[in-house]
């Protein structure tokens, strides 16, 4: 019951989102549920804090084209560098802060409520929990930002936004919270609290944002890394130790990976820590849909990362058919090449009649890298609908936990082969992928990180395969100071597009299709390249919110 199914009252989202900024908290709305009534029972805590599940993140596979691992049609402004700052902001302005507040207000009176103390406990936790996840994601955009943690009975600028507290002070808040939550949180176990936020929920959570934290500190020589990275340990080892989770697999190692996410139902998967249920008529999405009007296309900088199945990179591989076509390219290959980019022989539409739409050529200029990202596409044409797709999606898979577990145990110097086993090795046997070997591990030549000690730059390479468009790549460049990979010019190339394989393409389809002098699709024909600054570290605080409150100064650097 690893599952999540919201639900929505009318009355209560009225409760939480009619409030102006000019009566905010203040008092309830008259013709909403009013405060003296409200908090007094177990229902009452768990319909407020239903309104929170909606911001949890939900991992798509086409949710990175802020990185170097895709290359959108319509390129990325920030990454562009043509990012300004803004008049105001959705993520920091007035109903930017909304859940924060409202988080805050739940805090500030859940003790009113006439029930079972363990039990009240429990939902404090899942408000803990929520409030370190909405902090983090501020840090991670502005750095330094106000810590809100009563209500606001005033509603002038210092009250509601006050001065920014520095990215440490901030973020050791929010370690605070996570601790909470752990210690009080219900037991995955309690049936009571299937589908909410539970114990497990949250050390998934406490280990994504103790890695995060802990790198960052590092990379950035902010100092104090080293405590954050063995909380990373013991979050995620809580989870590994419990036995309640494993990698999914069926014993078909070239469908798994890429079946793990065309599922109607993730209750009961055992990767599945918690999930997002989509269900016919109830709660339906439309991401099958659009992947196929837009399709994610990969990078050559990406594709060029897959290790070759017996475990070595390719410019040091025997196995490695060079990349003059994509037949070529995908020849022993790690198994989850063929899971995550479509190749010849994809099935793009199953018929209900038995035909198929099988790929042959690579569908460009569709997919402008000629690459096609497929995670979570789905060929049955009933997902295609607009808005009508129950495929369930990832929130916290256990993937994710065992590679931050190899991760952190790396950095503090402690990955030996038994962390290694545990982890990578459990993840690449559901493809049937050569196991990483410490002692047998040569450093790339085309490391994206020459000077990183080879054991680190695997880890990192594993992390980006297996967890590719789920979201975390841009965060993981941010926390490991590494911005400058996407000055990569591969970063925005795609497959070579040879005169040979122009040709065999009909006439006209790719003749505006530009290359370069090596034949890789140009995405961008304006420019060759992408330039990182520093200053995109952050982004800036918005113009409008500086001017009302000048104690949210200085500005983000360089902007």
């Amino acid at each position: 019951m690893r599952t999540i199914h919201v639900v929505y009252i009318f009355a209560l989202i009225l409760l939480i989102s009619a409030c102006k900024k000019e009566d905010f908290l203040d008092r309830f709305p008259q013709d909403a549920i009013s405060e003296p009534t409200y908090f007094k029972n177990e229902n009452d805590l768990k319909l407020f804090l239903n309104y929170f599940y909606d911001a949890l993140p939900v991992q798509r596979g086409n949710s990175e084209g802020n990185s170097d691992n895709f290359a959108p049609g319509s390129r990325d402004v920030f990454l562009a560098g043509e990012y300004v700052v803004p008049a105001t902001d959705d993520n920091w302005n007035y109903t930017g802060w909304s859940n924060i507040r409202n988080v805050n207000y739940f805090l500030n009176r859940y003790q009113r409520a006439e029930m079972d103390a363990t039990l009240k406990s429990h939902y404090a936790a899942e408000a803990h929990f929520f409030r370190a996840l909405f902090y983090w994601e501020k840090v991670k955009r502005f750095g330094a930002v106000p810590w809100l943690s009563t209500d606001l009975a005033d509603t002038s600028t210092a009250i509601l936004y006050g001065a920014r507290l520095p990215h440490k002070q901030v973020m050791d808040s929010v370690l605070v919270d996570l601790n909470f939550a752990v210690s009080n949180a219900a037991e995955a176990s309690n049936a009571q609290f299937a589908g909410r936020i539970t114990v497990d929920v949250v050390n998934a959570l406490k280990a994504r944002i103790c890695l995060w934290e802990g790198t960052f500190r590092k990379y950035h020589a902010l100092g104090d890394h080293e405590p954050w990275l063995r909380e990373a340990v013991t979050a995620s080892d809580e989870l590994i130790i419990s036995g309640r989770y494993g990698i999914y697999k069926t014993g078909n190692p070239d469908r798994d990976y890429y079946n793990l996410f065309i599922q109607e139902e993730l209750r009961g998967n055992t990767e599945s820590i918690l999930a997002r249920r989509y269900i016919k008529d109830v709660s339906m999405h439309n991401l099958t849909r659009q992947i196929s009007d837009v399709w994610p296309a990969l990078t050559k900088n990406f594709v060029r990362s897959f290790l070759d199945k017996n475990g070595v990179p390719t410019a040091l591989s025997p196995l490695y058919q060079g990349d003059e076509t994509l037949d070529d390219e995908m020849i022993d290959r790690d198994p989850r090449f063929r899971q995550i980019i479509a190749t010849r022989g994809f099935s793009f539409t199953n018929n209900a009649n038995g035909t198929r739409d099988e790929m042959t050529l690579p569908r460009i200029p569709g997919v402008v890298t000629g690459y096609a990202g497929v995670k979570n596409y789905s060929p049955d044409p009933a997902q295609w609908n607009a808005n009508q797709s129950t495929l369930d999606l990832f929130i916290f898979r256990y993937a994710e936990t065992l590679l931050i577990h190899a991760e952190a145990k790396a950095e503090l110097g402690e990955a030996d082969q038994a962390v290694i086993d545990k982890t990578i090795n459990k993840i690449r046997e559901r493809v049937g992928m050569a196991d990483m070997v410490i002692a047998s591990l040569v450093k790339d030549p085309d490391s994206d990180f020459p000077t990183l000690p080879v054991l680190l730059d695997e880890i990192r390479r594993e992390r980006r395969i297996e967890l590719v468009g789920e979201g975390f790549r841009f965060d993981d460049l941010l926390r490991w100071k590494a911005g400058a990979l996407i000055n990569n010019a591969e970063t925005i190339l795609g497959m070579k597009l040879t005169p040979a394989l122009r040709a065999q393409y009909p006439s006209g389809q790719v003749s505006n299709v530009q290359v370069d002098a090596n034949f890789y699709i140009r995405v961008y024909p304006n420019i060759t390249n992408r330039t990182w600054h520093d200053k995109m570290y952050l982004y800036p605080v918005p113009i409008n919110e500086l001017t009302l409150n000048p104690a949210l100064l200085p500005q983000n650097m360089g902007w």
